[in-house]
């Protein structure tokens, strides 16, 4: 059986959002300050890692 890839936002403690998958998130950052998501896909991140911009919520690496 085939697993699927997850893909998260996560606000670092310096403002800044990125995009990481599952597997990354699994490994417990510690300066992760908020999250979003699941997302089923890369694209479907950056759309709404974009929103989150423009509403003042985060800002760009």
């Amino acid at each position: 059986m085939e697993t699927t890839q997850e893909w998260y936002i996560v606000k670092r403690s310096a403002g800044n959002c990125e995009i990481v998958s599952s597997d990354q998130i699994e490994q417990g950052n510690t300066d992760i300050i908020e999250q979003w998501g699941p997302y089923t896909s890369h694209d479907e991140a950056i759309a709404r890692r974009v929103g989150l911009i423009r509403s003042g919520k985060c800002q760009p690496v």
